[in-house]
C-alpha cells in the first residue's frame, strides 16, 4: 500500500471571517428570538403614578389669621375682634327712633291766680333792704388855698452834711452869714475831703443839677460856701472821708431909696 493512501486526509482550519459571520448570525438570531418572545408573551398596561405622601405644602396666611395674632404682644392688653367682649362692642345696640306723631290734644295745667307773686312777696319779707339814694352827681370839692406864712422861710442860714462825712462829728459850729439879697437863692453844695486829722484838705463847689437851680444860685453864696467849708474842723478818724456840705442861705431884703 502506498503511504499516501494509508494516512488520513487532513482538512484546512476555517478562516476568521467565517467565524465572525457565524457569531453575528447567532447574535441576530438571539435578538429576534427575544423580541418575538416579548411580543408573544408581553401585555400592554397603563402606567399608574405612585401617590405622593408627606409632601410639604405652602399656604398663604391672611392678615387676620390666628397664628399671626400670637406674635402680637398686645393681644391680651388691647381689645380684640375675637375676644369674649367683641360681641358687645362690635354691635351697636338697636335704639328705637322716637315717634314725632303726637295725636293727643294739649292739656293745659290750671293756673292759680291767688299764688301769683307769692314767692316774691315772701322774699321781700325775709330780706329787708336799706334805703339808698344814688349819688349820681356828687357835689364838687374845692381845694382850699392856705396862705404861706413868713415862718415857713428859713430864719437863719443852716448847713447839712451828707455822705461818709456825716458819721464824723463837727468840732466847732461856724458862724454862717446872712446874705443881703431880695430873693432866696438856691442851696450851695460843696464836696469836701477831710484828712484823718479832721482838717478839710479839699473843697470843690458842685455845679447846679438843673436850669432852675442854676438860675437861682447866687455868686456870694457859692463863694462863702467854699470859704466856710475850708475852715471846718471834724473829729479825727483813722482814714480820710468824702462828703457834701449843703448850705441853705437866709437872706435879708435890700433897702433902697430913690435919689432926690
Amino acid at each position: 500500500m502506498n503511504d499516501a493512501s494509508a494516512s488520513p486526509t487532513l482538512e484546512a482550519p476555517p478562516s476568521s471571517g467565517a467565524l465572525q459571520k457565524k457569531f453575528l448570525l447567532l447574535v441576530a438570531f438571539a435578538v429576534a428570538t427575544h423580541v418575538s418572545l416579548v411580543f408573544l408573551f408581553g401585555t400592554k398596561k397603563e402606567i399608574a403614578p405612585l401617590p405622593a405622601t408627606n409632601v410639604p405644602q405652602l399656604q398663604l396666611a391672611e392678615a387676620g389669621d390666628e397664628l399671626l395674632e400670637l406674635d402680637n404682644p398686645a393681644l391680651f392688653a388691647l381689645p380684640n375682634a375675637r375676644d369674649f367682649s367683641a360681641a358687645v362692642w362690635q354691635k351697636n345696640p338697636a335704639v328705637p327712633l322716637p315717634s314725632f306723631r303726637y295725636h293727643e290734644e294739649p292739656r293745659w295745667l290750671p293756673l292759680a291766680s291767688e299764688n301769683l307773686g307769692a314767692a316774691f312777696a315772701q322774699f321781700l319779707q325775709t330780706n329787708r333792704f336799706g334805703n339808698f339814694t344814688p349819688d349820681l352827681k356828687p357835689a364838687p370839692q374845692f381845694a382850699e388855698l392856705l396862705p404861706v406864712a413868713d415862718d415857713a422861710l428859713p430864719q437863719r442860714t443852716t448847713l447839712e452834711i451828707s455822705g461818709a462825712l456825716a458819721q464824723r462829728k463837727l468840732l466847732s459850729a461856724p458862724a454862717l452869714p446872712v446874705l443881703p439879697l431880695n430873693d432866696v437863692p438856691a442851696p450851695s453844695t460843696v464836696q469836701v475831703l477831710v484828712n484823718p486829722a479832721g482838717h478839710v484838705a479839699s473843697a470843690v463847689l458842685l455845679p447846679p443839677q438843673n436850669v432852675a437851680e442854676a438860675a437861682g444860685r447866687a455868686a456870694a453864696g457859692d463863694t462863702n460856701a467854699v470859704a466856710i467849708a475850708l475852715g471846718l474842723r471834724f473829729a479825727p478818724a483813722p482814714q480820710p472821708a468824702f462828703g457834701e456840705i449843703i448850705f441853705h442861705w437866709h437872706t435879708t431884703p435890700l433897702t433902697t431909696t430913690n435919689s432926690p
